[in-house]
């Protein structure tokens, strides 16, 4: 088990790396969202703070793609449902 700061730092250095999102993050470290976004936006930026740019960098492009990902998901869900019917 991680200390509050290592949890913070592979997190940030998964995010950085990846450029996945929180939800994929927290599923990955099997914490919440809550935690992983506390963890790379307030804790991160005292322990390290080029990589909380960089993580910061990666949510900045994952919330302007926010829209695009949902929208691709709902056209999904309704192509599943209608293969059903």
């Amino acid at each position: 088990m991680w200390s509050i700061g290592e949890r913070a730092l592979q997190c940030g250095a998964y995010i950085a790396e990846t450029g996945c999102t929180v939800r994929a993050c927290a599923e990955m470290f099997g914490t919440s969202k809550s935690t992983v976004h506390k963890d790379v936006t307030e804790r991160l930026p005292q322990l390290d703070a080029a990589l909380a740019e960089r993580v910061k960098r990666v949510l900045d492009i994952n919330l302007s793609e926010r829209h695009i990902r949902g929208g691709a998901s709902t056209k999904k869900k309704y192509a599943r449902m209608n293969k059903k019917c």
